[in-house]
Formats: C-alpha cells, structure tokens, sequence
C-alpha cells in the first residue's frame, strides 16, 4: 500500500499545512468532533457518524492516538470497556471546529434539512454562544437530546448555564437545580436553533418544556446559529 506523503514531505514547513497533515483526512476532525464533549465507544462513535466503516474508524483513531491527538483507556472491572477520548492538546481543536461552523454557516450550500447528532448540535450552540446583556437574570436549563437519525437511541443530557460572563453548554448526567428541562430530537431542536422561529416550543410534538419556557427562548436566543447576512446566504431574507 503507498504510503501517503505530507506536506511537510514536499518540504512546506506552514503550520497549516502540518495541522491538516494530522486531521486532513477524511474523518479524522469529523471523530474529534464526536469526541470533544466527552469519551465513548468504539460502538458510539461509529453510530455517531453515519457512512464510516469499522476499517476507516479503526485506522483514524490509530492516527490520531499516534498524532497525540486522542488517547485509548480501558475503564476498569467491572465495566473493563475501552473508550476513546481526547488529550488536552486534542481538546483544544474545539476552536478549530467552532471557527469552522462560525465560516461555514454563511455557506449558500449549507445542508440545512441534514441531522445531526447530539453533541453536533450543542458543538454548534457552543461555537455561537453569547452571553446575556448586563443585568439578566442567570438560567440554567436541563436539554435532552434523542438523535433522530437512529432508532430506539437513549438521550443525551447536557445542561446550559447562562450568565452575563457568558452562555456554557457541557455533557451532565442529572440535575435538579434547573429552571426548565427540555426533551426533544435532534432534528426538532437543530431546526430551532437556525429558524429563530418559536413557536414549535408550543406546538411541535417532538419537542416537550417542563418549567419556565422563558428560560427555553433565552437559551435559544443565546445559541441561535447567526451569520452575517449577504447576497445568496440562508440566513438572508
């Protein structure tokens, strides 16, 4: 099998050039993307990312733990599973990935009507997130997220915290000191987070509100996936 020639091997020496070198292939930056808010499973990752193969998975995540970009752990007994997760260098690529989605958002080929798993979704509020003006009141708001794209699919939970310091979305397993929880599919709450429309908050069946729906349309004005409009954008009128 030919052995695939860097950048650097044509003798460019540019710090981009290398950093593609490391993620530039195909689904490589798409498995750290799926990694950033936490570790999972071989398993997980591939039900994750629709279209790649078990051999591709596999030799990427050999890649990108031979980079220092992922590490491989086995929990132990009694679970004794291998995960596979980021390193702090690694993590850091979640700025790569915002400043990608915050470009690309003003693309007039943006697949608006494609899915997306959980943590794409919430990696796309992160990139867009924006603090609350001065003197809001603070919310927290409990999300859980069933990716549309696969059946019989358990939730994933996060919880937003908003503040004037900022907008902060994390990876969380239970929690009672919020102002409202939301269920909904990865689908219905994507298509709130670009529309700006809010009425399915009180209509759309995929998507239910316990607590203070206030705090629900604050924490989507403060994610809202939002570009500069111009000529042939999706975000123009």
């Amino acid at each position: 099998m030919a052995v695939r020639r860097t950048y650097g091997s044509y003798n460019d020496g540019c710090a981009s050039a290398h950093a593609l070198d490391l993620i530039g292939e195909r689904w490589a930056l798409i498995i750290v993307r799926e990694l950033l808010l936490g570790p999972k499973r071989f398993l997980d990752i591939q039900r994750d990312i629709p279209g790649i193969g078990p051999a591709a998975l596999s030799q990427r995540l050999h890649n990108l733990e031979e980079a220092g970009i992922a590490v491989r752990r086995k929990l132990p007994m009694p679970t004794h599973v291998t995960m596979y997760d980021l390193t702090d260098w690694g993590r850091d690529l979640e700025a790569v990935n915002s400043a990608l989605s915050l470009w690309a958002v003003r693309s007039p080929r943006l697949p608006l009507d494609a899915d997306m798993s959980p943590d794409t979704v919430v990696l796309a509020m992160r990139a867009h997130a924006r603090p609350l003006a001065h003197g809001a009141r603070s919310r927290r708001i409990s999300l859980k997220l069933t990716d549309s794209r696969v059946a019989d699919r358990e939730p994933v939970e996060y919880l937003a915290t908003l503040a004037t310091e900022g907008t902060f979305i994390t990876k969380m397993f239970g929690s009672d000191d919020v102002d409202a929880l939301v269920t909904s599919t990865t689908r219905a709450w994507k298509s709130l987070i670009i529309s700006g429309d809010r009425s399915p908050l009180e209509s759309c069946e995929d998507i239910t509100v316990e607590g203070d729906r206030e705090a629900v349309r604050v924490l989507l004005d403060a994610t809202q996936l939002q570009a500069p409009v111009q000529a042939g954008s999706p975000f123009g009128n």
